[in-house]
């Protein structure tokens, strides 16, 4: 082999590695558009980009403009960066094994973003993008509703005790710094509680990215399933991320060995910082 050919074969190489498609680079303009939280001034890299399907599996099918297929785009910063608090403190380092990615997603200064929210913030973030603001509501632990339609027309709520009211009493207004105050209203009152009374619970067979293990309690934990892959027999691996208490960067989770990728063949889920999730805890928005 010339000289000219090694060098293309090896360019060519280059070029197709998961690691060169997985360099950080500043937000492209659909990127903006599609995270609309993300700013200009930062680098980031696409977890599918991120994360190739562990060899002999592909990812499975999912519908264009679907929560799982804005996942997929999820934007990563760059690797070896820490996990932190909502106050800048570190929480895991960057070469933790059980840490195999950060989302460029802030978490505001209260502590407030926890696991629970961290999942409805992503969901209601994918409404935002997609244009079906109408649609984003999510219930209290009390089990009432909270619409951003009601909060964005000036509505907020009056709580006693487990009663909720909602009273007009702020100006209307449909600005993403109100929508993220009717976010962090949501973080104070929903939490594990309000994700596992969700009513829909996919089986084990149907599970799909956007689908979450959730065990409700105080505390309680729950997880987002970013991305799934089947090989040809069938079985199944999962891309998990998670928030957690406090509230702190969420992440995209590693099973300790190679790769980030988790089995889906077990009994049950386990996950590094909490006790295996039974297949009854899987629940969809």
């Amino acid at each position: 082999m010339n000289r000219l050919a090694l060098y293309c074969l090896l360019l060519g190489a280059v070029l197709l590695s998961p690691r060169a498609e997985a360099e950080s680079h500043p937000p492209t303009r659909e990127e903006l558009a599609r995270y609309p939280w993300l700013s200009p001034s930062v680098s980031v890299r696409p977890l599918e980009a991120a994360f190739p399907p562990p060899a002999g599996y592909t990812r499975v099918a999912v519908e264009p403009g679907t929560f799982a297929a804005w996942l997929r785009g999820l934007p990563l910063r760059p690797p070896g960066t820490p996990v932190r608090d909502s106050q800048g403190g570190d929480i895991l380092a960057g070469e933790d094994r059980r840490l195999a990615a950060v989302a460029e997603l802030d978490i505001g200064t209260a502590n407030l973003q926890q696991c629970a929210d961290s999942i409805i913030r992503l969901h209601a973030e994918w409404q935002w993008a997609t244009n079906q603001k109408e649609r984003i509501a999510y219930r209290f632990t009390s089990g009432h509703l909270a619409s951003w339609s009601q909060y964005a027309a000036g509505n907020r709520p009056r709580i006693s005790g487990s009663k909720v009211a909602w009273e007009p009493k702020g100006p209307a207004s449909k600005t993403r710094p109100t929508f993220r105050a009717y976010l962090d209203l949501v973080f104070t009152y929903a939490g594990t509680l309000s994700l596992q009374a969700e009513k829909n619970h996919p089986g084990r067979e149907d599970v799909r990215p956007g689908d979450f293990f959730v065990a409700g309690g105080n505390p309680g934990h729950a997880v987002l399933v970013l991305d799934v892959a089947h090989d040809v027999k069938g079985r199944r691996m999962a891309l998990l991320g998670q928030g957690f208490i406090p509230a702190q960067d969420f992440h995209v989770l590693s099973p300790g060995r190679q790769g980030p990728w988790f089995s889906l063949e077990d009994p049950e889920v386990a996950t590094p910082f909490w006790k295996p999730f039974a297949w009854s805890s899987l629940r969809r928005f």
